[in-house]
């Protein structure tokens, strides 16, 4: 596995009770990604953070300087891990994690993160599509309810949709005592 890095993506302060945009689960999905860490550092591999930064006018979480976009205690960064910060939902997207990737060596990715739908997707998509075999923590992932057509969905249903959809093609998709 020396070709393997875990990528931690956007668990941070807003997302947790409390927060501006708390999620379901956060807490229990932190806790999980925060034993993947434990896991990836004891074995010597890259841990990689990516920190959502929301510049976009209008935006109403991730305000750069809150406390809310710190990354949350669970997963905090040790000294010399890499931390990308980026301002759209795709971890690649006008950051310097693909370079980083590659110069690392890193052909396998172990990705844990928030929100289930939007930036781990987005993110996990793109990585297979680079040619990188993922494997998805989903119990180390959380989302929120989201409506349409004036329906909500539930949380769980809305996490459990979007973790059938990548798992196959573009994720293997496990729970993270199975790492």
């Amino acid at each position: 596995m020396p070709d393997t890095a875990l990528v931690v993506i956007d668990i941070q302060n807003d997302y947790f009770p409390g927060g501006a945009m708390e999620l379901e689960g956060a807490d229990a999905a932190g806790a999980r990604a925060g034993m993947a860490i434990k896991s990836f550092r004891e074995k010597r591999l890259p841990v990689i953070h990516v920190r959502h930064l929301s510049v976009r006018p209008g935006a109403t979480f991730f305000l750069p300087g809150t406390r809310g976009a710190e990354i949350h205690a669970s997963v905090q960064p040790a000294a010399g891990e890499t931390v990308i910060e980026k301002s759209f939902p795709n971890s690649f997207r006008g950051t310097a994690l693909e370079k980083q990737l590659k110069d690392s060596g890193v052909k396998n990715l172990v990705v844990a993160g928030m929100m289930t739908h939007m930036c781990v997707d987005a993110s996990v998509r793109h990585a297979a599509d680079l040619g990188y075999k993922v494997t998805l923590l989903g119990d180390a992932c959380a989302t929120r309810a989201q409506s349409y057509g004036g329906e909500t969905v539930p949380a769980r249903q809305v996490h459990a949709a979007f973790l059938a959809a990548l798992n196959g093609f573009y994720a293997k998709v496990v729970n993270t005592h199975e790492l």
